[in-house]
């Protein structure tokens, strides 16, 4: 059975996809934000048990953890940034969408007949 999907209903789940996944983008994008500053000051943490004189293992293993938490935090920016472009296709979705259906309807009311009573399956098998 085909699903029946109209321009108007298109449109309203286009442009609430596009808001959702800006609006997770957005949250993502602050998660990351906070992991890089995580690391960072991890990164400090080993610079101060190095300055403490505590053991090699430690200062090196807390270096470590501090470059693979911003590795890990770029990675994240990244995916937000996918998710950003996404919601952007998906806006540019809805615009062509727009352009390309609203000139029908636009040739419908400007008709100088009334279309009312036209049978619409003669007009889908056209």
């Amino acid at each position: 059975m085909p699903i029946t999907l109209t321009f108007s209903e298109l449109v309203a789940y286009t442009n609430e996809a596009q808001r959702m996944l800006a609006r997770n983008a957005e949250g993502i994008r602050v998660r990351a934000n906070q992991m890089n500053e995580i690391a960072v000051e991890t990164a400090r943490v080993a610079e101060a048990l190095s300055a403490l004189a505590v053991d090699n293992a430690s200062v090196s293993e807390t270096k470590e953890l501090a470059k693979i938490m911003l590795g890990l935090g770029g990675s994240v920016t990244d995916y937000a940034a996918s998710g950003e472009a996404t919601a952007r296709a998906a806006g540019a979705a809805v615009e062509q969408a727009k352009r390309t259906h609203s000139g029908i309807q636009e040739q419908f009311n400007r008709a100088p007949v009334d279309l009312s009573n036209v049978n619409r399956q003669w007009l889908w098998q056209e």
